[in-house]
């Protein structure tokens, strides 16, 4: 298991700038993490700063809240594979999940699924901090259903963070049909490999070069 290659080496806060941005991708080469994991601004400057790696361009997509439209999800994927994304995170509608609105959230994640053509990635963010598990377990079955490859604990920008419980439920709801990526709070070495025992397949962090010293 090379640990570097699970890792999305991310930034996401509001106050990221072009020389930040530049200097994960540097990061990212000389570690050879999985991917750089940015917001759609910065998605052609990363792609261009990673060419002729094989780190991929990761963007996340209505986020963090996921309460956009799905026209306006679709769009932003759209512009952002246009614009060199490998891997979209996308986060789901919480407030439809909440509400029961399974058909609506499923909509929500075809609708991006189909402005990601294989062998693109989708990535579907169901912020576990903010559902019971039964609505865990429903939505990664309905990540499942939409074809996405990898199920996603956390935004991190929101109440909480991935638990070793939540991937466990994750890894266990889809059953082989996809995969998991545990994000938020995880800062060091111990955390990410705990969360690969659990069994995240990816993981999302900012302080990836800690993790892999």
């Amino acid at each position: 298991m090379k640990l570097n290659k699970m890792i999305d080496h991310t930034i996401l806060k509001a106050e990221a700038t072009e020389e930040k941005v530049k200097q994960l991708c540097s990061e990212a080469k000389e570690y050879d993490f999985a991917s750089v994991c940015v917001n759609s601004c910065y998605v052609a400057l990363v792609s261009s700063e990673l060419k002729g790696t094989d780190v991929k361009t990761c963007c996340v997509v209505g986020f963090p809240l996921g309460a956009m439209s799905t026209k306006a999800k679709a769009y932003e994927t759209k512009i952002a594979v246009e614009d060199g994304a490998d891997e979209i995170d996308m986060v789901i509608n919480v407030g439809y999940m909440k509400a029961k609105k399974f058909d609506m959230v499923l909509d929500d994640i075809k609708a991006v699924r189909a402005a990601v053509p294989a062998p693109k990635i989708l990535k579907v963010i169901i912020e576990t901090c903010l559902l019971t598990d039964e609505e865990k377990v429903k939505a990664c079955e309905l990540s499942v259903e939409a074809k996405a490859d990898f199920v996603k604990t956390s935004t991190g920008f929101s109440t909480g963070g991935a638990t070793k419980e939540y991937v466990d439920l994750m890894k266990k709801a889809v059953n082989g049909k996809a995969l998991v990526k545990a994000s938020g709070g995880i800062r060091d070495k111990q955390t990410a490999l705990e969360m690969v025992k659990a069994g995240a397949d990816r993981i999302g962090a900012s302080a990836s070069v800690e993790i892999v010293k």
